[in-house]
């Protein structure tokens, strides 16, 4: 157990590093990614299995304390939450009619934008010495919240590139996002502190199940990643993720909030949770589509993870 904890560590800490290897290798050598983009189970794809599993580790750290957490504090948490739901996919729409994108960019980059808060969002709150219970409280939330907010924002901000099939979108998002959630609170509630085990190594299962992820959607896309239609996306993404941060930072400083709640809401409103984006793209529209918020899932890992590091040094250096 030991040794799965010292790798969960390492992983974490280099995570960043891991995005971008598994990035290039879906680039030069996209064949078993492609394969496993292509693989189903069911009626369901392995990318959405995998990402089922990250969110069944989410749910099976969750217990009744969490939601009681939630309640005692439930204006951040719901403050938060909108401010999500409104930046990110507005900053999308400006976006997307800023640089003329159409069809399937124009669809991906929305479809990031509506998506819920990433889960590395945790971890960077973390170690930017931001609130974590407020960042997981509103991760949580907007997670759920995700079967009826992604549908509805894509038809009022997407639908006149795509059809989008609102009731088949909402189940389809409520199968891979709060099935999953509620099994594993069902799963910690039951067996409480016998499942202590899983929850140790279910960080790591889900580290490597997002890179799987990210390894099959842009092998999937190998071929269109690079060219110059596709690399308009590159700017796009960039200023999403950033003006994200900036107006999410923005917000909580109007709204007085301290210091580590600042930190939380910034980094629970400029990262997208781009594995489930990813996922209902290529179920429901162009492959290209997806292409969006694979490149979102590797900028924002990057920028994440430069912002906690600035935001813990200059808390180190502040005087006492």
């Amino acid at each position: 157990m030991n040794t799965i904890k010292s790798l969960s560590k390492f992983l974490t800490k280099y995570f960043t590093f891991f995005v971008i290897l598994v990035a290039l290798l879906a680039i030069f050598i996209p064949g078993p990614g492609t394969t496993l983009a292509t693989t189903k189970v069911g009626n369901l794809s392995a990318v959405s299995i995998l990402l089922m599993i990250v969110l069944f580790g989410m749910g099976i750290t969750l217990t009744p304390n969490d939601f009681k957490r939630v309640a005692r504090n439930p204006l951040q948490v719901i403050l938060g939450t909108i401010a999500h739901y409104i930046i990110m996919p507005f900053i999308a729409f400006l976006l997307v009619h800023l640089f003329g994108l159409t069809g399937a960019a124009a669809v991906g980059v929305i479809l990031v934008g509506s998506a819920p808060s990433g889960t590395s969002s945790n971890v960077m709150s973390f170690l930017s010495g931001g609130d974590v219970a407020l960042d997981v409280s509103i991760g949580l939330l907007s997670t759920l919240l995700a079967p009826v907010m992604i549908p509805t924002l894509l038809k009022l901000l997407a639908g006149k590139w795509v059809n989008v099939p609102f009731s088949s979108m909402f189940f389809s998002a409520f199968q891979i996002v709060v099935i999953p959630i509620v099994l594993g609170i069902i799963v910690h509630t039951i067996f409480k502190e016998h499942v202590q085990k899983v929850i140790e190594i279910m960080p790591l299962i889900s580290q490597v199940a997002i890179l799987v992820i990210i390894l099959a959607v842009l092998s999937a896309n190998s071929k269109t990643i690079l060219a110059v239609s596709t690399l308009i996306l590159v700017p796009v993404i960039i200023l999403h993720n950033l003006l994200g941060y900036l107006l999410g930072y923005g917000f909580s400083k109007l709204m007085k909030m301290d210091t580590p709640q600042q930190k939380a809401i910034t980094f629970e409103v400029g990262m997208q949770d781009s594995a489930l984006a990813s996922t209902l793209a290529i179920s429901f529209f162009e492959p290209a589509s997806a292409i969006a918020a694979v490149m979102f899932s590797v900028w924002h890992n990057i920028s994440g993870s430069v912002l906690a590091s600035l935001w813990k040094n200059h808390t180190e250096k502040a005087p006492d």
